[in-house]
């Protein structure tokens, strides 16, 4: 006999019987706490089934509230009648009923034999410990905490930043350095006993009654005293998310449980019939003699609180939602956007979606509808091309489009007649790759047959919203890729840009263009911009462009030019 087991049992009392039976068909005496707040009715059953089990004690019973003395001295009587009633014991393991054996009881008793001077309890000073959670570590040692953080928050809290204010500190017994960490230790009997009798013990407790969470720092402060071979960690495998609450542990965890190799775990659900059938009664659960390494499974339980607090990039859950800059990626892929490149070029929608197999959009924001592809009135998602329902939330339908058409790269047009709201989303998405050639807008005005004054009013327009936009996408908070044209810059060599646009969007393997797309005819749109100029407007986004020369005629007089209607 080597190992004695000490139980804080509170709840679930049919899953607890059955792990203390395994423990003492192991060889291994109990020492069993019930939680006084348990009615009587249910301790004096629980204890009847129990009482004529050899090895298996009942200690004295205490409050055990969430973060108060009530734990320690629980912890404290238990484990003096396990000292008391069992001589042979010399490590004392603590565990909870809802905690679970993962290994044969066999294979803890031999691992502790061959290091029986060794106590395995987790223990850090305060400035070491990156787990504690409400803004108190220090803090914990040396301020009053006579109101219950669960029952009495406020009072708690209250209470708390009255002592701050006051610059009240409470003294921390000589000859100790406060430290914390994992309730659930193992410690030899040498260790314990030395705790459990120091003639300080008195003004130890006194100390640790009023301190928060004593559970968490008593035994953790108090080994470092009296051990003499420590290894600051717990076997058993417990789990805590990133507010601090435990990891439960379900039936479908059985292989991962199993390859922890810890000797026990919490929190176990109690209904995991699966789990205790696997561990308590299957002949064959016996596991190789490793090392106990829950680090095996830590990238698994940082990848679910990774999951919990930023969720899949691109989709939004509602404890995020609400919050400006809490989305884990605004959307979830990449996806281009070009303004200007369909008014400048002929059919660049069909050229761009066979260069780069990419889906090619219109424009998805016109004022109008949603251009989908094809004419489509439906897309994936069911997203509807209909305005209205689009500009309820420009955001949302852009990140419904992206996450539903994942593993396809989208592409779509955009403009100064299009909806403004959804520019600053994108433009700070690392997602979006937008490029630009501003003053485009200008050409299907100079191709329109409108009354002049009323295209230099709308040019006059569209250039302001334009130079906004471009503003937006100069800010230092952007994060897409962007690349900005004039018109004139572009049109002079439009095969490099284009190129590098192509292969960065890296659909299809990487070859040079074997054709541009069609360049609208530009010609007389100098004249046209000079117009404009003559007007009163100043068209200075397009770049500049030379007035063209009158053409001639076959017999070589020269033609009007571009005429002005008035």
């Amino acid at each position: 006999m080597s190992v004695g087991i000490v139980m804080l049992v509170h709840t679930a009392f049919d899953r607890a019987e059955q792990v203390a039976l395994h423990w003492a068909k192991g060889g291994c005496p109990v020492v069993i706490h019930v939680d006084s707040a348990v009615p009587r009715a249910s301790y004096n059953a629980f204890r009847e089934r129990l009482s004529q089990t050899p090895g298996i004690l009942f200690s004295k019973r205490h409050r055990c509230e969430w973060g108060t003395w009530g734990l320690v001295a629980a912890s404290q009587d238990a484990s003096e009648l396990m000292l008391k009633s069992f001589e042979e014991v010399r490590h004392v393991y603590l565990a909870s009923g809802s905690c679970l054996p993962l290994r044969p009881v066999e294979e803890l008793t031999s691992y502790l034999a061959e290091r029986p001077r060794t106590d395995f309890i987790e223990s850090a000073t305060t400035a070491d410990v990156p787990w504690t959670v409400g803004g108190l570590d220090h803090e914990r040692f040396t301020l009053h905490f006579p109101f219950s953080w669960r029952k009495n928050r406020m009072l708690f809290d209250s209470f708390v930043e009255l002592q701050r204010m006051t610059g009240y500190k409470r003294h921390i017994p000589n000859g100790i350095i406060p430290h914390m960490g994992s309730q659930w230790w193992c410690l030899t009997r040498q260790t314990l006993s030395a705790i459990l009798g120091d003639p300080e013990r008195r003004r130890y407790d006194a100390y640790f009654k009023h301190v928060w969470i004593p559970d968490e720092s008593y035994f953790q402060t108090l080994a470092r005293v009296y051990s003499t071979q420590i290894e600051s960690r717990s076997l058993t495998l417990s789990k805590f998310d990133f507010q601090g609450k435990p990891h439960i542990f379900y039936d479908d965890h059985l292989q991962l449980l199993r390859r922890s190799d810890c000797f026990v775990a919490r929190k176990i659900w109690p209904h995991a019939d699966r789990l205790y059938d696997a561990f308590l009664t299957d002949p064959n659960r016996a596991m190789s003699r490793q090392e106990p390494n829950p680090g095996k499974i830590d990238c698994i339980f940082a990848k679910a609180v990774d999951r919990r607090t930023r969720g899949r990039p691109g989709l939004y859950m509602q404890s995020r939602f609400p919050n400006y800059g809490w989305e884990n990626g605004v959307t979830a892929g990449k996806y281009s956007v070009f303004q200007g490149f369909s008014e400048l070029f002929i059919d660049f929608e069909q050229w761009l979606a066979r260069a780069t197999g990419a889906q090619v959009h219109g424009h998805l924001y016109a004022p109008e509808r949603a251009e989908f592809t094809g004419g489509q009135t439906l897309i994936n998602g069911a997203l509807s091309d209909n305005a209205r329902l689009r500009d309820a939330n420009p955001r949302a339908f852009l990140t419904n489009l992206i996450w539903n058409t994942r593993g396809e790269r989208q592409c779509f047009q955009y403009g100064p007649r299009d909806n403004p709201q959804i520019l600053w989303p994108v433009s700070r998405d690392p997602n979006a790759q937008i490029s630009v050639i501003s003053g485009a807008w200008a050409v299907p005005l100079f191709k329109s047959n409108a009354n002049f004054a009323d295209i230099r009013a709308e040019a006059a327009r569209l250039q302001k919203v334009e130079s906004r936009m471009l503003d937006t996408l100069r800010s230092p908070d952007v994060k897409a890729r962007i690349r900005i044209w004039s018109m004139a810059e572009f049109i002079e060599s439009p095969m490099e840009p284009l190129q590098v646009i192509i292969d960065e969007i890296g659909q299809k393997s990487l070859r040079r263009l074997a054709e541009a797309p069609r360049l609208e005819d530009l010609t007389g749109f100098g004249q046209f911009l000079q117009n404009l100029k003559n007007q009163g407007m100043h068209p200075y986004l397009m770049g500049d462009f030379p007035v063209d020369p009158a053409p001639r005629n076959s017999r070589g007089t020269t033609r009007k030019p571009y005429l002005v209607k008035k």
